[in-house]
């Protein structure tokens, strides 16, 4: 495997390898362009947030988190989880090469925040991190032909709030 420079003074604490799936393979020539331009994203990303004080705590942890109606198992994948000071932060990377036909961020929709929120809460039990601040962020990228890439992080992007149940009580309507 070859990690770049960058990666190499990170400290990882990523454990359990049966159940996380860590991508660093920089052999990209197979991948189909959007694949491309996703994996460039999550290592700016990456980049970004460490040269603004964050420690990159996992890359790409991918895990079962149900099944869908038809029973096929499905399984959830968040980008990066990083801590900023004492935060843990479960970031969704958007990469997009224009943004002319729609921006990075009309692509973290409400399927992808439960897609996300499933896993994240599946991670914080694996490592015992129930009482842990977290939140969700997006970093949404756009690569400019000769130009610098457009970064910009966008903090507590949403909630768990609007996908925890509602029960019913014990009130009239």
């Amino acid at each position: 495997m070859l990690l770049p420079n960058y990666w190499k003074s990170v400290n990882y604490s990523c454990k359990m390898s049966e159940i996380i799936t860590l991508n660093f393979e920089q052999n990209l020539s197979q991948d189909s362009d959007s694949s491309r331009v996703g994996q460039i994203g999550e290592d700016l990303a990456a980049r970004f947030l460490i040269r603004r004080g964050w420690r990159l705590v996992c890359s790409n942890f991918k895990v079962p988190i149900g099944r869908n109606r038809r029973g096929v198992a499905v399984s959830g994948e968040i980008d990066l989880i990083a801590l900023d000071e004492n935060i843990l932060c479960f970031i969704e990377v958007k990469t997009r090469s224009s943004d002319e036909f729609a921006a990075p961020l009309s692509a973290v929709d409400l399927r992808k925040q439960r897609q996300i929120t499933r896993t994240a809460r599946i991670y914080r039990k694996i490592f015992s991190l129930q009482n842990f601040r977290f939140r969700y962020d997006v970093v949404s990228i756009v690569l400019q032909k000769e130009q610098s890439p457009n970064i910009e992080l966008f903090k507590n992007f949403w909630t768990e709030n609007k996908f925890r149940k509602k029960f019913w009580n014990d009130e009239i309507w």
